[in-house]
């Protein structure tokens, strides 16, 4: 689970580095499916990952700052790069027996709702890679190569080399 994350973490500033070079129109045009845009897609990437973790998982206390005050490709990269400092340590020290362990999550509508830990982790995995996939989509549409989505040849395993 833990190379997941890693893949994840920089997939994600691969994106980030590619933002630099696109517009701050292309980033900002609305889009067909997902979150609709391009840079918003990125800071709920970022957002939704810290929320689940640190706030939910953790159960700490946390300040997401709405998209409007991050809202530029440097600033998402610091709110990024801030959650990922905070984030790591867990991830890093995750044991099986957080797995089961139960996390309570509050829905939209108010209520409720019991989740074991591992399948949050696992959620937030695939969050992520789901909104990679729109990402690619939308690079393409501008006619831009998208950033590669492999996970082989990241060097997430170098030691086996």
């Amino acid at each position: 689970m833990q190379k997941l994350f890693e893949y994840n973490w920089q997939v994600r500033k691969e994106w980030l580095d590619w933002c630099e070079s696109v517009s701050m129109e292309e980033l900002m045009k609305q889009r067909t499916g997902g979150i609709g845009y391009i840079l918003p897609t990125l800071y709920h990437i970022v957002a939704v990952e810290y929320g689940w973790i640190c706030g939910g998982i953790q159960g700490r206390a946390i300040t997401i700052p709405s998209f409007e005050e991050v809202a530029s490709v440097q600033q998402i990269k610091a709110f990024s790069d801030a959650c990922h400092v905070e984030l790591a340590p867990f991830i890093y020290d995750w044991n099986d027996s957080l797995e089961e362990r139960i996390m309570m999550d509050i829905t939209d509508e108010g209520e409720e709702e019991a989740h074991a830990c591992g399948e949050v982790m696992r959620h937030v995995i695939a969050h992520e890679i789901h909104h990679i996939g729109q990402l690619s989509v939308w690079s393409r549409e501008l006619g831009r190569k998208p950033v590669s989505a492999d996970f082989i040849g990241r060097g997430v395993f170098n030691s086996i080399r």
